[in-house]
């Protein structure tokens, strides 16, 4: 059931279901919020007896936000006062979400606000090779960068400047440009132009500028940068450096700019919305993809003015998607999405238990095989429900053995798509060993942990917050007779505070338990046969792995409706808002158009409002009615 439906009803006698709607609402917040919450002296300001049916949720946008995100934590009522019920919780948060997002559809698609970013360490290392065309990774010693958004590391939220950072940007500029002057085949690209014959010192300086200054900027050169980026050869030169030295120091200068640190746009001046300018889409459109600076063909077709042609932005975008630079976005994107990034670093199997898994090709085969997988999927435009089950996935030899595939020819060490065996059990996200790792403890699987990660990745609907005095689950002790992880989970769910929750979590981490905690297929825990029998809260019965991706399988359009909804963030750079939602709404009926074929997606999401376009001073005018080919006049 999806989020919109399960808002609209409530169990009733006799079959009924009656819609939820403001009424319940209210007796929700008038139940377990109007003691704190009423009057004035209502906590916080918020006053549960101020919201009104006749007025727009929209009006109050914040307060039923705010309330609605504190019910989801936990956080209301607080400590000691009677609590809702889970359903009874979920029921008023999804009428909130979905209402909010009912009323900003209507009015319109709102383009977000153009959010002022640092490139991410990721984005500066492979901006930094292919401005300089060295095959360094000119980053690796710059911080860490934090999440942020809808869970990605390139999100403005999170990309501030700290004064460590501008230490370590003077430091891999000048690394990386005495390593490409050093190469020949780099410094072609770096330094096109030098003194000699009829050419002064001072012109192939300039010239060098005239080259390198647009394509560090990605954009042409603003009247004066040339000249100001100048005088840094000028004083350079009239410190005794030589010329090399000189047009060196002044490159350093263009790569410590904030023109080159930052994603910066011209400000939209005007109250109403309007198109981004063509070399701002043809970053937008280069960073989404390749993680790094548009190449000669955006760049020239930026200057031709085509890029917010729809018909153009489709081509770009599939070219830009066959290219094996979109393995990058496959690998940034899938690892933050999935949590696969965490293996290796939070995330370590006990090595003396699972020693196998530390096999260094079997290590890589697994760290790699879910990003190779989207990769295939968005390369070949396959369907998105391959993600959820498929008869193939990517493998080199060493990961085929372990997985127990027998012999397949041509199978060698390096990655490449083959076709599952039957019988295995593998095929999709759920079959790959790096899930099962992710969603595992050090030494042993937990249900808990993987019926969350599927809640949370492919789902979109996190498991509410455990309260603080859960008890741990208890180990098998010396003496006993030992019980399996479902034995001890089921004492564990005895207890009523456990138990509405682990309703929802553990039939799915049930389904998953075939798996060990590296992903090896088992029959047996504690000596006796595994229980992958799983019931879910709406009655649906399924049995083990394959059970499960057939229950996935009929909920396909949350599991994709979550991959679009965490797809546009990474590509805006940005968390999303009610509006940006309205734009995720478009992309699925498009993807449920065309049987759910990877490259839709894609396309929509360029083709969407929020990614083509620019917010106006007047917030609240929007591309009213905007479909995503529609246009309005470019600048």
């Amino acid at each position: 059931m999806s989020l919109c439906a399960a808002a609209q009803q409530t169990a009733a006698p006799g079959g009924a279901a009656p819609p939820y709607g403001f009424s319940q609402a209210s007796a929700f917040l008038s139940q377990n919020c109007k003691a704190c919450h009423f009057g004035k002296s209502a906590v916080g300001g918020f006053d549960v007896s101020r919201f009104s049916a006749a007025e727009p949720m929209l009006a109050q946008q914040g307060n039923w936000a705010r309330a609605s995100l504190r019910v989801k934590n936990g956080e209301m009522p607080p400590k000691g006062v009677p609590a809702p019920s889970l359903d009874a919780k979920e029921l008023f948060t999804q009428w909130v979400e979905s209402s909010l997002r009912r009323e900003a559809c209507a009015e319109g698609i709102t383009p977000g606000r153009a959010m002022v970013r640092r490139l991410n360490r990721t984005e500066y290392t492979a901006t930094v090779r292919d401005l300089l065309n060295i095959p360094v990774n000119a980053g690796r010693n710059l911080p860490a960068d934090g999440a942020g958004g809808e869970g990605f590391d390139n999100a403005a939220e999170t990309l501030f400047l700290s004064p460590i950072h501008a230490e370590k940007y003077l430091e891999a500029a000048k690394e990386a440009l005495d390593y490409g002057n050093r190469d020949p085949r780099s410094r072609a690209v770096m330094i096109p132009f030098e003194p000699g014959g009829d050419v002064s010192e001072m012109e192939a300086a300039y010239k060098v500028l005239e080259v390198f200054v647009p394509r560090a900027f990605r954009r042409p050169a603003h009247p004066g940068e040339i000249t100001s980026d100048g005088k840094l050869f000028h004083a350079a030169r009239a410190r005794k450096m030589n010329w090399e030295e000189s047009i060196l120091y002044a490159m350093t200068g263009v790569m410590v700019s904030p023109k080159f640190l930052f994603h910066a746009e011209a400000p939209n001046e005007s109250a109403e919305p309007r198109l981004a300018g063509q070399y701002e889409m043809a970053s937008r459109l280069s960073y989404f993809l390749w993680g790094s600076m548009p190449d000669a063909e955006l760049v020239r077709l930026a200057r031709l003015g085509k890029l917010q042609d729809p018909d153009e932005l489709r081509r770009q975008t599939v070219r830009l998607l066959k290219s094996e630079k979109s393995r990058e976005f496959a690998e940034n994107f899938t690892e933050q999405w999935l949590g696969t990034r965490e293996l290796g670093r939070d995330i370590k199997p006990d090595e003396k238990l699972f020693p196998e898994y530390y096999e260094p090709e079997v290590l890589s085969g697994i760290r790699h095989e879910p990003f190779l997988f989207l990769h295939e999927i968005l390369q070949n435009n396959l369907p998105l429900t391959d993600l959820i089950d498929s008869d193939w996935t990517v493998v080199a030899s060493k990961l085929a053995r372990f997985y127990d595939f027998g012999p397949i020819e041509g199978l060698r060490q390096q990655p490449v798509r083959v076709k599952i065996p039957p019988g295995k059990h593998r095929g999709g996200l759920l079959g790959m060993a790096a899930i099962h790792a992710v969603s595992s403890y050090p030494h042993r699987t937990s249900p808990v942990l993987r019926g969350k990660w599927v809640l949370e990745n492919l789902l979109g609907t996190p498991a509410p917050v455990p309260p603080p005095d859960v008890p741990e689950l208890k180990d098998n002790h010396a003496g006993e007779a030992p019980k399996t992880l479902r034995e001890r989970l089921e004492l564990h769910r005895a207890n009523p505070v456990c138990a509405s929750c682990h309703s929802r979590i553990d039939p799915m981490g049930f389904g998953l338990e075939n798996f060990d905690v590296i992903g090896r297929w088992r029959v047996e825990d504690a000596g006796k046969p595994i229980d992958t029998h799983g019931v879910l809260p709406d009655g649906t019965s399924f049995e083990g792995v394959d059970g499960l991706k057939k229950v996935l399988a009929a909920r396909k359009n949350e599991v994709i409706r979550n991959l679009a909804s965490k797809m546009l963030g990474y590509a805006l750079g940005r968390g999303l808002s009610l509006s940006d939602r309205c734009a995720v709404d478009r992309v699925m009926e498009a993807l449920r158009q065309n049987g759910y074929q990877s490259h839709t997606l894609v396309q929509e999401i360029v083709l969407s409002v929020p990614f083509r376009y620019q917010r106006g001073s007047n917030a609240r005018i929007t591309v009213a009615g905007a479909s995503s080919a529609t246009e309005v006049a470019p600048r």
